[in-house]
């Protein structure tokens, strides 16, 4: 019989502010953190809102906040928040799968800009290393004397799901005895907002941030950007319960595939996303009407909305659970929305607590979406996490017994 793969602890950051509790209470009260941009003046953009991490102190000495971009130091917050405890493992058998979307893009264009108005030319010798994909796993496994496996993809906004899949399967491959899967992004630049809003992705209700991501919506007009970091703790069961840790969750089911269909797009049909879903299901031994609730994808663009919600319904058919997309509070945070996401499913599953789909008014998706937070008992839960160019994650967490 193959391991059981488990969750043993949590970490996030993110626009609600800093640690996996506050992430919580925002999501079970509504609390909706999409308003202007601060960051930098975006008063000549057409989109000028976000969900942006609040001004809180992450715990970083101040040569880390010096030394890399925001992403990393997300990553990092999200980490040691996870890691509180003590290391799970031996420093050589602690392995880290990192994902991200777009790593230091932020800087990137802040540094092009500078240099192209700057009289006297100079990049500083710290760029490089801010804004690699992989650093942000490097200062980890750096501060925390890690010294196991460390994989950095980068699969779009599956890019959370993905890392949490890639460190079942190294457990599983026996190259760990723990792994710690982690999500981090932050994009917020105008270089980044010029091309989503060209390509109409962005909501532009500038005059009403909090209602301004509406998940599954007949009145959807396109996502807002969200950051941050989230991170959780997995092992195999065996591993866990030998040195008496506290089993959070099981991570049952995961999968990964393609739409092979368009770079932004999602397939109409959601074929290939409802084949992932199955696939997940399968890999967890489960069926269909065994999963209590979806924290679906749902980032309030028309088009993948409906396609999610036809997947599911190829999937779940009539039986299909309560669904709600926590985006409408949270922005979309990217490579760490997938993360953030299970880490709302595994509060769930132990709460009995389902957050709500919020900004729902009229619903253009036939879906049993949940409006605000509902108590149920529920025994296994279900996130998706779907990328441009049709990158498909789904993970299933089942309550552990």
């Amino acid at each position: 019989m193959a391991e059981r793969i488990v969750v043993t602890a949590m970490g996030a950051v993110t626009p609600m502010g800093l640690g996996v509790e506050t992430l919580w209470r925002g999501l079970l009260a509504g609390t909706c953190a999409v308003g202007p941009i601060t960051r930098f003046d975006p008063s000549d953009l057409a989109v000028r809102i976000a969900a942006q991490v609040p001004d809180v102190d992450l715990g970083l000495p101040g040569k880390l906040l010096r030394d890399t971009d925001a992403f990393t130091q997300y990553a990092l917050a999200a980490a040691a928040e996870a890691l509180r405890g003590g290391l799970p493992a031996a420093p050589d058998r602690m392995g880290i799968v990192m994902g991200t979307a777009m790593a230091g893009i932020a800087t990137t264009a802040a540094t092009q800009e500078s240099l192209t108005t700057a009289v006297h030319k100079n990049v500083g010798p710290r760029f490089v290393p801010r804004i690699l994909g992989n650093i942000a796993a490097a200062q980890i496994a750096m501060v925390h004397n890690l010294h196991g496996p460390s994989i950095t993809l980068s699969t779009a906004c599956a890019s959370g799901g993905d890392a949490v899949a890639g460190a079942a399967m190294l457990l599983l491959a026996g190259e760990a005895d723990a792994v710690l899967a982690v999500g981090a992004e932050s994009i917020l630049c105008p270089l980044v907002l010029y091309s989503l809003a060209n390509a109409r992705a962005l909501s532009r209700r500038n005059d009403d941030p909090a209602h301004a991501c509406r998940p599954f919506d007949a009145a959807a007009s396109g996502f807002v950007i969200g950051e941050g970091g989230a991170a959780l703790v997995l092992e195999t069961a065996s591993h866990a319960e030998a040195r008496g840790a506290v089993i959070l969750a099981e991570l049952a089911g995961w999968a990964n595939n393609t739409d092979g269909y368009h770079v932004t797009a999602p397939r109409p049909d959601g074929s290939r996303a409802a084949a992932c879903m199955a696939r997940a299901l399968q890999r967890a031994g489960m069926d269909p009407g065994d999963v209590g609730y979806i924290n679906a994808h749902g980032t309030g663009t028309p088009d993948g909305d409906r396609a999610e919600a036809a997947a599911l319904r190829t999937v779940f058919a009539d039986s299909c659970p309560p669904v709600s997309s926590t985006k409408g509070l949270t922005g979309h945070m990217m490579g760490a929305g997938g993360i953030a996401e299970a880490i709302a499913c595994i509060r769930a599953l132990n709460t009995g607590l389902l957050p709500g789909n919020y900004n729902l008014s009229t619903p253009g998706v036939d879906l049993p979406l949940l409006r605000e937070t509902e108590t149920r008992t529920i025994s296994a839960a279900m996130t998706n996490a779907f990328g441009f160019g049709g990158q498909n994650s789904s993970l299933v967490l089942r309550r552990w017994s």
